[in-house]
């Protein structure tokens, strides 16, 4: 498809932006995907577009946190290994879902995770009591895996929440150890897309240029200052794009409310 020279800019920058808040918080996806689509990408090109840069970039941080010291490779292997097996489901189940259904689907979905980003509690970086153990945690990562995979946006969020909560992790270990578990359900979620031929390849990987850029800003500013005070410029964004996304006439969810 064809993108004008102002569109493809926008989405580059947008993909910059969302690296550096994708490494910080998790969420870079509510900005990216609705931008695609904002800028005329169909559903689920858009989605795998988005799988392509973040993949890329969340690599990156991935390599940053692992120089730092801060993952945890051996007590997630299995969690990520489960979480890479539920996006493959996931990226799968989508490509057989009706376009017009997502285009409808997504700007709710979307202001749903902008509520949950706005209203979700503040997190500590103190480690704590585990609530689950060792297997419940890999089914949560499981589910969170095919989430991904379906959709994504909010994944690095629902990841680093679950392991602050339920694993008794730290916020700047927890955000370290998400972003190598949401590596794997990227790779897995791109791989099922790949397949089925849906990536945009010279924008996916422009926007994945941008997003390593992000993502190494947003690793070293975890690193130094923890993950906090990103959550309102999320919620911010993520409103406003989808909004740009309600306001076209044209958008199915309009005709499924009539």
């Amino acid at each position: 498809m064809h993108l004008t020279a102002e569109a493809f800019s926008f989405l580059v920058l947008i993909a910059l932006m969302a690296g550096s808040i994708d490494a910080l918080a998790g969420g870079g996806g509510l900005l990216t995907i609705p931008a695609l689509m904002a800028a005329g990408v169909p559903p689920v090109a858009a989605l795998a577009t988005n799988k392509l840069q973040s993949t890329i970039g969340t690599g990156s941080a991935v390599l940053t946190f692992l120089r730092a010291g801060r993952i945890d490779m051996r007590a997630f292997a299995i969690p990520a290994a489960c979480a890479f097996a539920g996006s493959v489901l996931g990226a799968t189940a989508v490509q057989h879902v009706n376009p017009s259904f997502l285009a409808a689907f997504v700007p709710v979905l979307l202001i749903a995770m902008g509520f949950y980003f706005l209203l979700a509690p503040k997190m500590s970086d103190e480690d704590r009591h585990a609530r689950l153990g060792h297997v419940g945690m890999t089914v949560v990562c499981s589910v969170i895996g095919f989430y991904d995979g379906f959709f994504g946006p909010g994944t690095g969020s629902f990841l680093t929440t679950a392991l602050v909560a339920l694993g008794g992790l730290g916020l700047v270990r927890a955000i370290a150890n998400t972003k190598f578990i949401n590596l794997a359900t990227n790779v897995a979620g791109l791989l099922a897309m790949i397949a089925g031929g849906e990536v945009l390849w010279i924008l996916g990987f422009s926007m994945a240029a941008a997003n390593i850029v992000g993502n190494q800003i947003g690793a070293w500013l975890a690193i130094r200052f923890g993950g906090r005070g990103v959550r309102p410029l999320l919620v911010v964004m993520s409103f406003a794009l989808t909004i740009k996304l309600l306001a076209d006439p044209g958008n199915p969810l309009w005709n499924l409310l009539k």
